[in-house]
């Protein structure tokens, strides 16, 4: 049996030729990336005080705030010395056996008293610094654990300048600047003579003063 094939349409279809206007591979459009919400970027993190030259020249404590702190440790050495003394010559009446020579306590306190009534005194004064800024007050101290401190002027609410008894023999007084919150809130600049607390204090003050207008 003959099968008759010239009535059988062999063109291609029209689905599988490529037209001129479509082109042959056609991609997706890439998706565009969702806006993120302001409320849920990172923020930035706090920039240190914007001006290096400051770091270069900042400000020492007077000389004569050694001497202060020296006597102030000595002081407290001397209290302590006596307070063992005192015990030791009570053990002098005392039947019980001693492990060591009387004197020895007292001894041991009194030369861990001069050292640190040198020592601490000398490095607390050595690595405090301080500089006034554009827009900060930036101070630096600590002899084992060293602490950086940026206060920013326009959360100063009142400043005050004080002198304790030995400060005043030395012509010395402390700075001390109250800000705006409830941790740290007093930073304390100590060591200056009284005539410099006082025109740093007017200096701030003045800052301040102009800010507000």
């Amino acid at each position: 049996m003959l099968l008759s094939f010239a009535n059988l349409d062999t063109s291609p279809t029209p689905s599988s030729a490529p037209t001129a206007d479509e082109p042959e591979h056609s991609e997706p459009a890439a998706a565009e990336p969702a806006a993120v919400p302001p409320e849920s970027q990172a923020p930035a993190a706090a920039s240190p005080p914007t001006d290096p030259a400051a770091y270069e020249h900042m400000r020492t404590l007077h000389p004569s705030a050694k001497s202060v702190w020296m006597i102030k440790y000595a002081l407290f050495t001397t209290v302590v010395v006596l307070g063992i003394g005192a015990y030791e010559i009570t053990q002098l009446f005392s039947t019980a056996d001693r492990m060591l020579p009387v004197g020895t306590y007292t001894g041991t306190v009194l030369a861990l008293g001069a050292l640190i009534t040198i020592g601490i005194p000398l490095l607390r004064y050595k690595y405090w610094r301080f500089t006034l800024m554009d827009e900060e007050l930036f101070l630096e101290r600590g002899i084992f654990n060293r602490v950086r401190t940026v206060v920013p002027l326009r959360r100063i609410q009142h400043l005050d300048v004080s002198q304790d008894v030995l400060e005043r023999e030395f012509d010395l007084g402390k700075l001390i600047v109250h800000t705006a919150g409830t941790r740290s809130a007093d930073v304390v600049v100590p060591g200056l003579a009284y005539a410099e607390a006082e025109q740093f204090r007017d200096d701030l003050r003045n800052y301040i003063t102009e800010d507000a207008l």
